[in-house]
């Protein structure tokens, strides 16, 4: 029995001894959980403000500036082909490959026999041909004038017959005298109408000495104009290209010897959009004569020239989109047929526009601007141009406003910011403060207690509050993260 209250006793006290060191332990854990909740709290939380670069939105007239490619090439140019064929037989010495030649310049002949042959052939029937033509003429006089005494013989008969048949009618004459006169004047009025007809004979041969005579002069002309195409001369001033021909060498008709390029009457052809083929027309569908500048970009050397729009293609060619332009350019100097070269076009001024980056704007059409409290709105905007880094956009209330001039994801309706004036101007030196030695030996202690700052930081803070003034915005952030 004795025993059995002893093992009692010891186990209500082995009971009573795990309970207290359950309440021990629960106790402790307690406490450690409350202390490493109150140093995992960190500062009162505080809305996040970003620094933000802005342009203050100014409306004004722009003239837009389109970019193009184009290729230059010459106004005017001319295929130098021969007009008759045979032997070259003389060359020019500058009749090679970028000789520049001026107009009237003897490039080449081809041998002129046979042109000259023709034409003294010609020149001999021309003299056939006005020999043919005097005696047509003088035997047209001849029976002229045997026309005009076969009349005078006609009006003879004609009074002798009157003169007979008035005697018979006074009884004097016979018959046969009547007759006999009758017969005379019928036979002087064949005579005239044989004359006549010789006389029709002459005109009509003049008529063909005269029509011989002008084929032989017509003849003769193209003989003159063969003889002269085997001289083969420079139109106009200019520089040769593509030079096939030699001397000696053997000419087909027609066959091209080589390509006169006028180096001076440039222009530059260039393809468009249509879109922005239709922005340079004006309000009468015509096209506008926009100035042009082109430029050629030559190991860092620009070549640059100055022209206007003259004209456009008819039209769009097969394969093709947009429009085809043409531009006339003055004092194209260093540039050459066939240079690939960048065009710029002076668009019609647009009234009422800003001027803005383009990082400003963002695929829905809005720019964000500063509101009230420095805090972000969304304007809506209508893009205009792009102008490389720069649009042109117009909208509502956005004239005077701050524009941030760079989107990004964390910036939206709302978001307090910083403004920073993009415009180029000094940032102003940060606002310092004077602290209290007890200020001091308390930031310094709770600085230099906090494992969690980097070794450089901490470095830089402790010299920062050495110094007799601190900057006032490291001031407020100890404060508040001391919560005080």
């Amino acid at each position: 029995m004795r025993f059995l209250r002893q093992s009692l006793t010891g186990l209500f006290l082995l009971a009573v001894t795990a309970g207290l060191l359950l309440y021990a332990g629960n106790m402790v854990r307690g406490a450690v959980e409350d202390r490493l909740a109150r140093d995992s709290s960190g500062p009162p939380a505080r809305e996040r403000v970003f620094s933000v670069n802005v342009v203050e939105a100014e409306m004004g007239q722009v003239a837009p500036e389109l970019i193009a490619f184009g290729q230059v090439q010459s106004r005017r140019s001319l295929e130098i082909r021969a007009s008759a064929s045979g032997a070259i037989i003389q060359l020019s010495e500058n009749f090679e490959e970028g000789a520049r030649v001026t107009a009237g310049t003897v490039l080449a002949q081809v041998d002129p026999s046979r042109a000259t042959f023709a034409l003294e052939r010609l020149a001999n029937d021309l003299l056939d041909a006005e020999a043919e033509d005097r005696d047509a003429v003088r035997t047209l006089k001849l029976a002229q004038d045997e026309l005009a005494a076969a009349e005078a013989q006609v009006a003879l008969r004609q009074k002798a017959y009157d003169r007979q048949a008035d005697l018979q009618a006074r009884g004097v004459g016979t018959t046969s005298a009547v007759e006999t006169a009758e017969l005379a004047l019928s036979s002087a009025r064949q005579a005239v109408l044989g004359n006549r007809r010789s006389v029709a004979q002459g005109e009509a041969r003049i008529d063909q000495a005269e029509t011989r005579l002008e084929r032989t002069r017509i003849a003769l002309a193209e003989a003159e104009s063969d003889l002269d195409d085997t001289i083969i001369r420079a139109d106009f001033t200019g520089t040769l290209s593509e030079v096939t021909a030699v001397e000696g060498g053997l000419l087909s008709m027609n066959e091209r010897l080589a390509t006169l390029i006028d180096p001076l009457a440039l222009e530059v052809a260039f393809r468009v959009s249509t879109p922005q083929y239709a922005r340079l027309l004006n309000d009468d569908d015509q096209l506008h004569r926009s100035e042009v500048s082109v430029s050629l970009d030559v190991m860092g050397t620009d070549l640059q020239a100055t022209g206007v729009i003259t004209r456009d293609a008819a039209a769009v060619g097969e394969g093709q989109t947009g429009r085809l332009l043409y531009a006339r350019l003055d004092g194209a100097r260093g540039l050459k047929p066939g240079d690939f070269v960048t065009v710029r076009v002076r668009e019609p001024e647009l009234k009422r526009v800003v001027r803005l980056p383009a990082t400003a704007l963002d695929a829905a059409g809005t720019v964000l601007v500063l509101g009230e409290g420095d805090r972000l709105e969304t304007v809506d905007v209508t893009l205009l141009r792009r102008q490389q880094d720069e649009v042109l956009v117009r909208g509502q209330g956005l004239v005077g406003r701050n524009v941030v001039t760079r989107r990004t994801p964390l910036l939206g309706a709302g978001i307090k910011v910083k403004p920073i004036d993009a415009s180029g101007s000094a940032p102003k030196p940060p606002e310092m403060v004077e602290l209290t030695e007890d200020e001091r030996q308390k930031f310094v202690a709770a600085i230099e207690g906090n494992d969690r700052i980097p070794g450089d930081v901490k470095t830089r803070m402790l010299n920062a509050l050495s110094q007799p003034k601190v900057p006032a915005q490291m001031v407020e952030r100890l404060r508040s993260r001391m919560g005080g």
